[in-house]
């Protein structure tokens, strides 16, 4: 079982808080009574440290909810407004110590007002220090704060554009199949239209069940495909071929959810439904490396207007919504290529070569 370590300052801010207060005041305690000791300070003398490490807790406490209070004020008005407040901390501070050390020292006590003054200072730079310290753990959680805001809101979004792109099935494939339907319906053929309906049913189901942001094997996605070809097949029958070659290693890769189902349709549109005598449809998958590399290839008529692996203007919805969703996922990672065959399309997918790891800790 995985034991995942929490950052002290990931921890609540209120534990947080307390954790360091307490730990800072205690720490600062033990430093100075280790110091007295060094010193050789007799053995009663703790409770001069002691005493200004309870106020010093006290004081700042105070501080804090000056400080949560002011918050909202620009660095230079918070600091023109801490001012006082942290001289009246030093001088409560050194107040409340002194009249424990002077029992050890007699020439301690502040003879003039000057030397009140002075003696008042005494703690500013420890009050200084906490503060400090306040303030910089204050602003790194405001930052955190709104690093992991921004990060929310860029997830959502890349989650919006996704599903966005996942639910956007083409019209004209849902319009063609159930014009085919009403057609065998209209001829009495109900058996056929029947296992077309089902066929529809099915891949309408696992298209929106099935969790646009997954990721699934190459298995599973060919699975999903049949669905769809298993609907085409009964369209235009014997005039629709399908072919696939598939490296054994591909099998296991993983890969976006019906990436491949609008290049499928694509081709059946502009190649296999254009021609009388239909065409031929071939899925191929190989790794290369550390890639998987997938194509979709039709004998149809080809594109003439297709300019390198430039889509058409107007053209290959399908297309570019499966090159913007590889953009979206993999970015730099992956690439996508459209091209014309001495016959027909090819079109050229390339992700990074991940599978499933099995078990885990």
């Amino acid at each position: 079982m995985a034991i995942t370590a929490t950052h002290p300052l990931d921890l609540p801010r209120q534990h947080l808080f307390w954790i360091f207060h307490s730990a800072g005041w205690l720490g600062y305690f033990g430093q100075s009574w280790l110091a007295a000791i060094a010193y050789g300070k007799p053995s009663g003398y703790w409770i001069v440290p002691f005493t200004a490490a309870c106020t010093g807790f006290v004081v700042t406490l105070g501080l804090r909810y000056l400080l949560r209070a002011c918050w909202g004020l620009s660095p230079r008005k918070l600091l023109m407004t801490m001012i006082l407040p942290i001289l009246a901390s030093s001088a409560v501070m050194d107040l409340t110590t002194r009249t424990m050390l002077v029992r050890f020292c007699d020439t301690c006590a502040p003879t003039s007002r000057m030397a009140y003054i002075a003696y008042s200072l005494t703690y500013i730079y420890v009050v200084l220090a906490w503060v400090g310290l306040y303030l910089g753990i204050k602003y790194y959680r405001q930052l955190q704060d709104e690093t992991q805001r921004a990060l929310a809101a860029r997830t959502m979004a890349h989650q919006a554009q996704l599903k966005m792109l996942r639910y956007q099935l083409n019209p004209h494939f849902l319009f063609n199949t159930l014009n085919a339907i009403s057609t065998l319906v209209l001829d009495r053929d109900n058996a056929t239209a029947n296992r077309m309906v089902q066929g529809l049913s099915s891949f309408l189901r696992h298209s929106l069940d099935n969790d646009p942001m997954q990721r699934v094997t190459l298995r599973q996605e060919l699975d999903a495909l049949t669905l769809y070809l298993d609907i085409e097949k009964i369209r235009f029958a014997e005039r629709l071929r399908i072919e696939t070659d598939i490296d054994e290693d591909c099998w296991r890769a993983l890969l976006p959810s019906l990436l491949m189902q609008p290049l499928v349709e694509n081709a059946i549109k502009y190649a296999v439904a254009k021609q009388v005598a239909g065409g031929l449809l071939r899925i191929e998958a190989e790794r290369d490396g550390d890639q998987l590399v997938l194509r979709v290839i039709d004998d149809g008529p080809g594109c003439s207007s297709l300019e390198g692996s430039q889509l058409p203007p107007g053209k290959g919805v399908g297309l570019r919504n499966t090159r913007e969703r590889l953009n979206v996922l993999y970015g730099e990672e992956s690439s996508f290529a459209v091209r014309n065959r001495e016959r027909g399309i090819e079109v050229e997918l390339r992700l990074p070569f991940e599978t499933k790891q099995l078990g885990g800790e």
